[in-house]
């Protein structure tokens, strides 16, 4: 397993599908729906063929699952999952909060982990064991230990106005605790910014493997932690996440354990 090559597989894919998105921000976008608020451009489409066709040339044996492609079955033990586009609203809406997000995993776990800003040029990786770095310098979660003393983050899932109550309960009890709450739009980058120590928290519902897998990797390898609302620990299916500097991710579960009061 040569994962220095992986991992340069994957940035090259990362910046050539970022790399698209950024030249489309300021043209006429198309777009249409998937869901009711759930959007998908052409800057979707045109970097999600991007990162395949990189990905395929160099293991055409391993499987990719991607957001708007979906599931390609490959022979070899190892998946790629890809969003190519996370923050597809912003972006519909010209707001440059977005990022493309490529996690390679290896029997349910991921082993590399590549989120790319591609307005903010900020480039955050991780490889399983070695840390996670943001543009070359050493990242480390932050240590405060109180959530009153917390700038946390979360996102609204798709299907919000019919899980309406849990949600704003959520919302509300953190909302109390915290020092304040940020919505960026990005799954991806909100789990990057707890790893940088800009958020101590993130948490959301209703997730997908795309939107979490290099994330979680990112938060680990930076000392955090990553569970779901039921504190089991990360897999990529789960629907429901918690990412934290470990620190207040126990009083974290408590705020947002909303069981018999929805």
């Amino acid at each position: 397993m040569d994962l220095d090559h992986m991992k340069a597989v994957a940035l090259a894919a990362a910046y050539s599908g970022g790399s698209y998105i950024r030249s489309r921000l300021d043209r006429t976008r198309r777009i249409d729906h998937k869901g009711e608020i759930d959007l998908v451009t052409e800057a979707d489409l045109g970097s999600e063929r991007r990162i395949i066709d990189i990905i395929r040339a160099s293991f055409p044996d391993h499987t990719i699952l991607s957001e708007e492609h979906g599931l390609t079955e490959g022979r070899s033990a190892y998946k790629w999952i890809v969003d190519p586009l996370d923050g597809t609203t912003n972006f519909a809406h010209g707001l440059a909060a977005c990022c493309v997000s490529i996690a390679l995993v290896k029997e349910n776990r991921p082993i590399i982990g590549i989120v790319w800003g591609p307005f903010t040029d900020e480039l955050f990786s991780a490889v399983r064991g070695a840390g996670a770095y943001l543009n070359g310098r050493r990242l480390t979660v932050s240590g405060i230990d109180r959530v009153g003393d917390s700038l946390i983050a979360t996102g609204f899932p798709y299907n919000v106005r019919t899980i309406m109550a849990p949600v704003i309960n959520r919302l509300t009890r953190c909302l109390e605790a915290s020092q304040g709450i940020r919505r960026l739009g990005s799954a991806a980058l909100d789990m990057c910014y707890v790893a940088a120590g800009r958020f101590e928290a993130f948490w959301e519902e209703q997730l997908h493997p795309w939107d979490t897998a290099a994330g979680h990797l990112i938060v680990t390898e930076a000392g955090g932690q990553v569970t779901d609302f039921d504190n089991r620990p990360f897999e990529p299916e789960m629907k429901s996440i918690l990412a934290s500097n470990g620190r207040i991710h126990h009083r974290m579960l408590e705020l947002l354990d909303v069981k018999g009061i929805e």
